[in-house]
């Protein structure tokens, strides 16, 4: 078994096709099934079960995907070991973050730091919080970027493990069409009104749409009762099909304010506090100095905000 072997297992595990695995990982398929053929014939396992044109692991597949994720992590912070010792000359960067923070938050950090140290291959991998937040579990990242807090998914053991510091800060924005009736004349209890409305929203384990509810439950609204028409994976889904419909609800102000600016959506009159952007990471992993050096601009850039 190689390493080689265990990133090309990983990899079709995670797309599950073979073929999308061979293009992210610049192999031929023959090349991606090979490896596997060989891990199984070696093992004497079937790793993966054959469903139309598609592949799902088997039980001994699991097993293994959570044993190859260890090794790959190791491998990870052994390569961050010695790439500290070159300095900041050569190294690697995983971070993952949410989708709000990937497209409207971290981009102007992420390309600082790309100007600055441009022998660290940096990448980031955009998911939802809850994926986020596995990620970090799992060791696939030095650091994760997140939206709203995490307390609630973390096992008991956890929050001595994994890092939390603030950011950053948003604003969440309740909006509606223009010609919705509301855009007019909001009505004067506008939370009573609620379960009046469809609405659409981010999937369950964002942070936009866990931040919400948590709001509604502090105010004594009950997230369950309201008619929930259309979810989608992302922010510009969401404020697309507000744009288009009948519907409200509820995105980032950072998501929101270039499309109210431009009339595309009208904001509501309704508070909502603002929640944190947070950074992640396992405290029982090697913190390479990439990942410092990342950690510090962003430090760096909020100490310039509040001195400002």
């Amino acid at each position: 078994m190689t390493l080689e072997q265990l990133r090309i297992f990983l990899m079709v595990a995670e797309l599950e096709h073979v073929t999308r695995a061979a293009e992210r990982l610049h192999l031929t398929q023959s090349a991606v099934s090979g490896a596997i053929q060989t891990l199984e014939n070696t093992h004497q396992l079937r790793l993966f079960d054959r469903v139309g044109r598609g592949i799902r692991l088997t039980d001994e597949g699991r097993v293994m995907q959570r044993k190859a994720q260890e090794i790959m992590a190791v491998v990870k912070d052994t390569e961050a070991t010695l790439g500290d010792l070159s300095g900041l000359k050569l190294g690697e960067l995983r971070i993952h973050a949410s989708q709000t923070v990937s497209s409207h938050w971290l981009p102007r950090f992420v390309m600082r730091f790309a100007a600055r140290h441009p022998g660290i291959a940096l990448t980031v991998e955009v998911g939802n919080t809850v994926q986020c937040l596995e990620a970090v579990r799992k060791g696939l990242c030095d650091l994760a970027y997140v939206e709203g807090a995490v307390e609630g998914d973390l096992g008991p053991d956890e929050a001595s493990r994994i890092a939390q510091q603030p950011v950053a800060q948003d604003l969440l924005v309740l909006v509606c069409a223009p010609g919705h009736p509301w855009a007019a004349e909001p009505p004067k209890d506008l939370r009573r009104a609620f379960a009046t409305q469809g609405w659409v929203t981010r999937e369950r384990g964002s942070g936009t749409r866990s931040s919400f509810e948590t709001e509604l439950r502090r105010s004594g609204v009950d997230p369950d009762r309201l008619s929930v028409v259309m979810e989608f994976s992302t922010n510009e889904a969401v404020c697309s099909g507000i744009e288009n419909s009948d519907c409200i609800g509820v995105v980032s102000g950072l998501v929101a304010g270039p499309l109210i600016e431009a009339g595309r959506l009208r904001a509501l009159p309704y508070t909502i506090g603002a929640r944190p952007f947070l950074q992640l990471r396992r405290l029982d992993r090697h913190f390479s100095r990439a990942a410092r050096a990342f950690a510090m601009l962003i430090d760096e850039a909020g100490a310039l905000a509040e001195g400002s």
